[in-house]
């Protein structure tokens, strides 16, 4: 029971600290200045780069950002270069340990859950839509910390990964970081930054919802 209450109560923690990241990072500005850089960095590494760590912020973690930036509390030509090249390299990371675990996983010709078959089926898909997937996998929660890992698994050809991990990198961090940057502090916005924060995430995670239903449709 003592475990159950623990958890509720970290989750209830984590919860309050994702719905009020404004007030937050504010207060870790204040308090360690161009640590902050540093900070961010590794949240944006690990939330792209860990597939332990999916649940970190980062939509709205880069909108955040954008918003103090625009306030003039971190320096945007500073910060939006360092996490793109974070989301960059988490994602490398992220196919790498792939790469090396799935022919150890999936090699079982007979394996009920890792068959060989399933890794040559996940190389000839991101053979084909890789591309697109490592791209719109950017701005889903959860998932792009998870689609990296899979390339690697299933040994999609490098360098066609690292382009679209590229692009996908620098698209998603400028589309967010920008938006908080120009529209972050709006005064409607700025006040309302949880009901923000989870429109964000609504959005975000809309276009897999209606895939699922219209797969479980059909």
């Amino acid at each position: 029971m003592g475990f159950i209450q623990e958890l509720a109560r970290l989750s209830a923690q984590f919860a309050n600290l994702f719905l009020h990241l404004d007030k937050y990072l504010g207060a870790v500005i204040q308090g360690y200045g161009n640590w902050t850089y540093l900070i961010l960095f590794l949240i944006i590494f690990c939330e792209t780069g860990l597939v332990i760590t999916p649940i970190l912020p980062g939509d709205s973690l880069l909108f955040a950002a954008g918003m103090f930036a625009a306030a003039g509390a971190i320096d945007l030509s500073k910060i939006w270069p360092l996490l793109v090249l974070a989301a960059i390299l988490g994602d490398n990371v992220n196919y790498a340990v792939g790469n090396f675990l799935g022919p150890k996983v999936f090699h079982y010709e007979n394996s009920r859950i890792f068959k060989k078959e399933y890794l040559q089926k996940t190389h000839t898909f991101y053979e084909k839509y890789g591309g697109m997937t490592i791209i719109l996998a950017k701005y889903v929660p959860i998932v792009r910390t998870f689609a990296p890992f899979v390339a690697g698994v299933g040994a999609m050809t490098y360098p066609k990964f690292l382009l679209f991990n590229v692009v996908g990198g620098f698209t998603w961090v400028t589309v967010i970081m920008l938006s908080g940057y120009y529209f972050g502090n709006i005064p409607v916005i700025k006040n309302n930054f949880t009901m923000v924060v989870m429109a964000i995430v609504f959005i975000s995670m809309l276009p897999g919802l209606l895939g699922y239903l219209r797969h479980k449709k059909q």
